[in-house]
């Protein structure tokens, strides 16, 4: 519910909202109705300004790392996309390969009304390939922004289906872990004590181990002989586990920042939110002004 939301918003930052309520101010034509829709505009103009400057300032303000060298936490990352495993991933609607994929199927009525018959998205992961290294990237919560959208229709029906396909050189800002290999937490203690205890559940096997005088118990030196015996295989297991590979994850960030995803370039991307962050302002002064003149008229 919450991702709907936010992307519901996140469209609404860059749509035409500010006209159609100036459009319902014309057909009211009172000056309360010009008024109501003025001040509704000014409020969602100066939202929508701060919302896409936000999103400018992350996108300027976080530098492309390599995944190879990529730091832990909130990054930028560009690559080709290609899909999780050997099977690949198939569309909904149209049925071709994808690694992410959104639909919408519409009927309509008998009052020429388009009615939301069915919708979806996918959550399945992917893989980013930079050159350098590999990202699994994780799709859930983040904005999606695509150029691949095709719409057709079949009778009274419509389909609408957004894709990312494996040949989009795909742009990522969200959070970024490494987990595994070498950034594996070991904590050598615990491991020591748990293998003791799994130990001390066999005696027997225990003092046919270390017993070495044969008298049925472990003595001081005996029990210091089992220690380190056991923290030779704690070493051993941990070696192990740093020797496994890395694995890299990019996710949607635990502090609310922004979680981009898209197949459109930065620099575009960029001058888009340029683009409308000028135009909110725009709206929003240009809404005041109006404001202004309708108190005006209100006074005379």
């Amino acid at each position: 519910m919450l991702t709907r939301l936010r992307r519901s918003y996140a469209e609404l930052l860059t749509s035409g909202a500010q006209l159609t309520l100036l459009f319902i101010g014309v057909q009211v034509g009172t000056l309360d109705g010009w008024l109501i829709s003025l001040c509704l505009i000014v409020c969602l103009s100066f939202i929508a300004w701060l919302s896409v400057l936000k999103r400018l300032r992350a996108m300027r303000g976080t530098p492309t790392s390599r995944i190879v060298s990529a730091a832990q936490g909130y990054v930028e990352l560009t690559g080709k996309g290609r899909s999780y495993g050997d099977t690949p991933y198939f569309s909904t609607l149209s049925r071709l390969p994808c690694l992410w994929h959104r639909y919408l199927i519409e009927e309509r009525n008998s009052k020429n009304e388009w009615r939301t018959v069915d919708k979806g998205e996918s959550s399945e992961p992917f893989l980013l390939d930079d050159g350098s290294g590999v990202c699994v990237v994780d799709p859930a919560g983040a904005e999606i922004l695509t150029m691949h959208k095709e719409t057709w229709r079949e009778a009274q029906f419509r389909y609408t289906e957004w894709k990312l396909i494996p040949i989009d050189n795909l742009y990522v800002l969200g959070e970024f872990r490494t987990e595994g290999g070498s950034s594996s937490h070991f904590d050598s203690r615990a491991e020591l004590n748990a293998l003791l205890a799994t130990w001390k559940l066999d005696m027997p096997a225990l003092h046919a181990r270390f017993d070495l005088d044969k008298n049925g118990e472990l003595d001081m030196q005996e029990w210091l002989l089992a220690r380190q015996a056991a923290k030779r295989e704690v070493a051993k297991k941990k070696t192990a586990v740093h020797a496994q590979p890395d694995r890299h994850f990019i996710v949607q960030p635990r502090d609310g920042k922004l979680f981009l995803l898209s197949n459109i370039s930065p620099d575009k991307l960029s001058r888009r939110y340029l683009f409308w962050a000028w135009a909110h302002l725009l709206f929003f002064f240009a809404a005041l002004g109006g404001i202004g003149w309708v108190l005006q008229q209100a006074w005379l």
